[in-house]
């Protein structure tokens, strides 16, 4: 498998058999037996931050053993929201035929959701702005302070991105020592839970809607939040820090072991 056709990127069942002059189910049992998929690609990344295993620690802790008389938040943004609207009619499924639509499109503009899954309960608060500044971010904390209980601590989950850290944010939290923010390692995002709760809004709702303006957008994706925060359910986090780390470590020792074969 080290090597591959001369004239494709990857072995077929059919490449291969006529390459080797074993059967077409031969060499799919061999596949099978061996876990092998050549037509399957995956990307990825890891990351390279210096204090990648003590922020895995810290969040994960977070999310399998929160602090009493607190509240976990997993917060970011999902920026450059288009409202699409295709040149013709959407087709709708009949029997034996998909919905059909065309690979044409227009465009009507862009919105930001900015969104904070509470990990315990599953309820998001969300809130849709034209940019995705440090300004709107400042505002987007403030709308989650006003929702947020007295007298409970608020344990923060993001990222790096620069907007999450300019003065004016820095100052902000400053004066809420009951605030704490847990930055997320770089190049790791799998670990913020409303990244998963954002892959479920464009699969149900963005990938294939049909928006002719970016207020009807808005008002779909607001719809979206209050549905589900009529029955919301938290995500279930079930890797300790231990385990994501060997894992990690058992992917590092293959791939280098990979790499060194075919030097």
């Amino acid at each position: 498998m080290r090597t591959t056709p001369p004239d494709a990127t990857h072995w077929s069942i059919r490449s291969m058999a006529a390459d080797t002059g074993f059967s077409h189910t031969t060499i799919r049992r061999m596949w099978t037996a061996f876990g092998l998929q050549p037509h399957r690609s995956q990307t990825f990344k890891l990351s390279s931050d210096p204090l990648f295993v003590d922020k895995v620690r810290d969040i994960v802790g977070l999310y399998l053993s929160p602090p009493n008389r607190a509240v976990v938040l997993s917060v970011d943004e999902k920026s450059q929201i288009q409202a699409l609207d295709r040149e013709q009619p959407v087709l709708p499924m009949m029997p034996g035929v998909p919905e059909r639509r065309t690979h044409s499109y227009v465009r009507h503009g862009t919105t930001t959701l900015f969104a904070a899954l509470d990990v315990a309960s599953g309820f998001v608060i969300g809130k849709c702005y034209k940019r995705h500044r440090a300004l709107e971010f400042l505002k987007f904390l403030k709308e989650i302070d006003a929702q947020i209980p007295e007298g409970l601590a608020v344990h923060i989950v993001m990222d790096n991105y620069a907007t999450h850290k300019t003065p004016k944010i820095k100052a902000w939290l400053a004066r809420r020592p009951h605030y704490h923010v847990h930055f997320t390692p770089t190049s790791a995002s799998w670990i913020n839970q409303i990244e998963r709760w954002f892959a479920e809004l464009t699969r149900k709702q963005i990938r294939r809607g049909v928006h002719t303006s970016v207020r009807q957008l808005e008002a779909d994706i607001r719809t979206f939040i209050e549905l589900h925060n009529n029955n919301p359910k938290p995500f279930k986090w079930t890797k300790s820090a231990d385990q994501i780390l060997a894992s990690v470590k058992r992917f590092c020792h293959k791939a280098q072991q990979t790499l060194c074969g075919e030097l």
